[in-house]
């Protein structure tokens, strides 16, 4: 498996799949465009994941993989129909990238049909094979994948492992390719498959098909045949990487998010077993294909979600660059341009059609003159019908008083179209031509004069344009989905650690009952309504290995993740989230320079009150001891950064934000209104104004110290 899994792999996936059968089918998801994935859940072990990138994997994982709060139609729809539903039957279609799923549900049978070919599909059919829905819809030469058709397979390819060497034959003789292009086009192979047959069978693989002679032949299929007998009888899988990956994966034992970076960097192919083109690579051997495939792109795949996020961030930006005014003076210079064409072009054909009606001043004269006569004789509707055995004429118009008709060309024939006042001359009708021409040359030169004046406009946009890249500023534009942390305040401290605040009473109960975990820590301020804050020990932010391109200088790419993998909490860091927690708190408004936070265990937090007594909503009790932190910094740090593709300010402890910030502003409290600093802040960077308001602590403020960020 190199870009594409073959029709080998696919064989081994299913033997992979055959132990799960009995399992249940629990959510169905659709993390990204090009990826499925079916959570399957096995009797007496963890539930796994059936991962599907259409048209390149299919394997199963037990990896962590964050999933979409808000699922596609798609994998709502396979919930409907999948869900609980008992795992009975796997497939191969033949000896095909094809692969059915059968699952007995309330509804009967459904089969899930994945195709591993081309762009990829993935089908669900009802016990009857018709398509419930496809992932995407298809029309082929001869079928069609789209809801309420029959799925029918496409034509059946040659199973290369009943292939003797009498089938061989005629395919190799008819065949003008060298033996490798010829097995893997006629035969069903994949390239690497058939440059391992014939290293077996020893000919050259540029030998031409048809100089194979049949003792050569009788070679192939027993090396052929060794290929298949490995795939039946063998299990495994293995990941061949570079030779120089073997020492950074040594020493990357214990961090697996640096094991995954090498495997998706020095990966080059996960295989069923190895070829003999594989004798002296560096690889590494799995109980399973799946595992191994898993190493090679699993890391890869589980950011599915994140790189959706930032594919929509970036149409996003794409989206706001087309609509911002630079964009949209090109579009009106280009429709201005081809304006001036269309004038120029239409003036001169106006003025050639003035010109040919003098030229042929008698032949318009006679059409005039007789018509008119003949419409005084016989009235309108007797002349309309005859006019239509007249070559020269082709309608009448009683309502204009007009004349569509034809003037000759060289050789007398009926040629260009005109139309003919017939109450009028024949310099009159040449006369209305040249109007129509003078016309559209009029029209050319205001349009000339707009294209300047949008060229101009054009160079002082691009230059604002210039100075804005030159400040580094970002191009964020306003969403209508947020990120989950954006519900609430939210903050990073020590080694990237999340904290978070309710913004309300309701966020309160939100963040106690939805957030905070047996591992985390509870704040607040030794104030009354202070937020109640989540000190977060698994969840935080990281660098992101995959960051949106072209990135001003200074501004990193971050992710959100939910794998930190530290046992518990520095003194600096809780230091840190208390200060969070007083920067929220009305100490902050009323212009306090330090203040007293306390923090406790998660179990010592609860809405149990006393006998008789009553909690509102978003208070909460605190019992047993509180750990105390006195003389806090009434202060906070604003960096830019790119959180899961989105252009965010970065708030947080000084140390946590400088981290990875190049550009920030320390601030602290002060008489310069939330409101005036948010629009400063903007301004500078690129952010969107609300995102940098809803950032800031709940009162006025002031610089402490900026670096780079407010220069512009």
């Amino acid at each position: 498996m190199k870009g594409q899994m073959s029709s080998f792999d696919v064989a081994r996936i299913v033997s992979e799949l055959r132990p799960y059968i009995g399992s249940r089918a629990r959510k169905s998801y659709h993390p990204h465009w090009e990826q499925v994935v079916l959570r399957l859940n096995p009797k007496e072990e963890a539930q796994i994941d059936l991962v599907v990138v259409r048209g390149k994997r299919i394997y199963l994982s037990r990896r962590d993989r964050p999933m979409p709060p808000n699922p596609s139609s798609f994998s709502m729809l396979l919930r409907k129909h999948l869900m609980n539903g008992r795992f009975v039957d796997v497939r191969q279609h033949g000896f095909d990238r094809i692969i059915t799923l059968d699952f007995e549900t309330r509804d009967g049978l459904r089969s899930l049909v994945i195709e591993m070919f081309r762009d990829g599909n993935v089908l669900l059919l009802d016990s009857e094979g018709v398509i419930i829905q496809p992932l995407t819809n298809v029309k082929y030469a001869k079928r069609v994948l789209k809801r309420g058709e029959i799925y029918e397979f496409p034509p059946a390819q040659i199973d290369p492992r009943t292939l003797t060497a009498k089938e061989l034959t005629p395919l190799l003789t008819e065949s003008d390719a060298d033996i490798v292009r010829t097995l893997a086009s006629r035969a069903n192979l994949a390239g690497a498959y058939a440059e391992a047959i014939c290293e077996i069978a020893e000919i050259s693989v540029d030998r031409m098909a048809v100089d194979i002679e049949d003792d050569e032949i009788a070679d192939l299929i027993s090396g052929l045949h060794s290929l298949t007998e490995q795939l039946d009888d063998g299990s495994g899988g293995h990941c061949v990487l570079a030779s120089n990956a073997e020492v950074p994966l040594a020493q990357a034992e214990g961090n697996p998010l640096v094991r995954d970076q090498i495997f998706d960097e020095h990966a080059t192919e996960a295989l069923p077993f190895l070829l003999p083109a594989n004798d002296g690579d560096y690889s590494i051997e799995f109980p399973t294909l799946a595992a191994a495939v898993d190493a090679m792109k699993g890391g890869w795949d589980a950011t599915a979600m994140a790189r959706r996020q930032q594919e929509k961030a970036a149409e996003m930006i794409d989206e706001r660059q087309q609509r911002d005014d630079s964009s949209s003076l090109e579009r009106r210079l280009a429709q201005q341009e081809r304006a001036i064409i269309g004038f120029e072009a239409k003036g001169e054909s106006q003025q050639q059609l003035g010109i040919s009606i003098q030229d042929n001043w008698g032949h318009i004269d006679t059409l005039l003159s007789q018509t008119l006569s003949a419409i005084e004789a016989e009235g309108w509707g007797n002349i309309r019908s005859k006019v239509k055995s007249i070559e020269w004429i082709e309608s009448l118009d009683p309502a204009k008083r007009t004349m569509k008709a034809y003037l000759p060309d060289e050789d007398g024939e009926p040629a260009q179209r005109i139309e003919l006042h017939l109450d009028d001359t024949v310099h009159q009708n040449a006369q209305r031509y040249f109007d129509a021409g003078r016309k559209q040359k009029d029209k050319t030169i205001g349009a000339k004069k707009a294209i300047e004046e949008t060229r101009a406009k054009i160079a002082s946009s691009e230059k604002k344009r210039a100075k804005a890249d030159a400040a580094g500023k970002l191009h964020a534009t306003k969403r209508s989905k947020q990120l989950w942390i954006e519900r609430h305040r939210w903050a990073v401290v020590g080694e990237g650690h999340l904290i978070l605040g309710g913004k309300d009473a309701k966020g309160n109960d939100a963040v106690v009952n939805k957030y905070l975990k047996r591992e985390d820590l509870y704040f607040h301020a030794d104030l009354h309504g202070a937020p109640s804050c989540a000190l977060k020990l698994k969840e935080g932010l990281e660098e992101d290995p995959h960051p949106l391109p072209g990135l001003p200088e200074g501004v990193p790419a971050l992710r959100l993740t939910q794998t930190f993998e530290t046992e518990e909490f520095s003194e600096k860091c809780i230091k840190e989230a208390a200060e969070l927690s007083v920067v929220w708190s009305r100490g902050w408004s009323s212009g306090g320079a330090a203040a007293t936070a306390f923090w406790v265990e998660p179990p010592q937090v609860s809405k149990t009150a006393e006998t008789g007594e009553a909690l509102g909503r978003g208070a909460w009790i605190v019992r047993g001891k509180r750990n105390w932190l006195r003389d806090l910094t009434m202060e906070m740090t604003l960096g830019m950064a790119v959180v899961n593709g989105i252009p965010l300010p970065l708030v947080g402890a000084h140390d946590a934000v400088t981290k990875w910030c190049n550009r920030w502003v320390r601030i602290g409290t002060g008489t310069i209104k939330k409101e005036a600093m948010a629009n400063k802040i903007a301004k500078a960077t690129g952010l969107v104004q609300d995102d940098v308001l809803a950032a800031l602590p709940p009162g006025n403020v002031q610089i402490i110290k900026d670096h780079n960020l407010l220069k512009t």
